[in-house]
């Protein structure tokens, strides 16, 4: 598995929570003195397991109201080319996320907009233009029952 201690886990939990929490609040949440609960951290950092610390933010509020997930197949051209099709895919600032898949499709890709035409020009202009496309099918999300970024650690 991994060669976390419990104190570690609970450090993650609590960044994963609230990344903005002092040193001192995760030690006193996760039962350390601050010294070695700062030194854990930095360990957890410098590991990889902490990727980065980021503000997460309302996609609404900020006028991004299409949530869409659109599943991409490739034709065998294209199938020959995933990685000239991920790293234009990686350009988009509308793609959140891009996942290879097994199965049916070769891609599930999920992707912001102000709106629904806003998401058809970026299917139009942008996402049917990538090279090796065979088909793209969209749907869209009505409302979020669930979204988080903390793992079950």
């Amino acid at each position: 598995m991994t060669d976390l201690d419990p104190y570690e886990r609970k450090i993650l939990r609590e960044l994963q929570r609230d990344a903005s929490q002092t040193t001192a609040q995760i030690a006193e949440r996760v039962g350390l003195s601050s010294s070695p609960c700062w030194r854990r951290i930095d360990r957890l950092e410098r590991e990889g397991y902490i990727k980065r610390r980021v503000a997460i933010v309302d996609r609404e509020k900020v006028g991004l109201n299409a949530h869409v997930f659109a599943q991409v197949k490739l034709n065998a051209h294209g199938r020959a080319n995933l990685d000239e099709f991920a790293a234009k895919i990686r350009e988009y600032p509308e793609v959140l996320d891009c996942y290879v898949l097994l199965g049916s499709v070769d891609f599930m890709v999920r992707v912001v907009a102000e709106d629904i035409k806003a998401y058809e020009r970026f299917f139009f202009e942008k996402l049917s233009q990538l090279p090796g496309i065979q088909e793209v099918t969209s749907t869209v999300a009505l409302s979020e029952i669930k979204a988080t970024t903390a793992l079950p650690i």
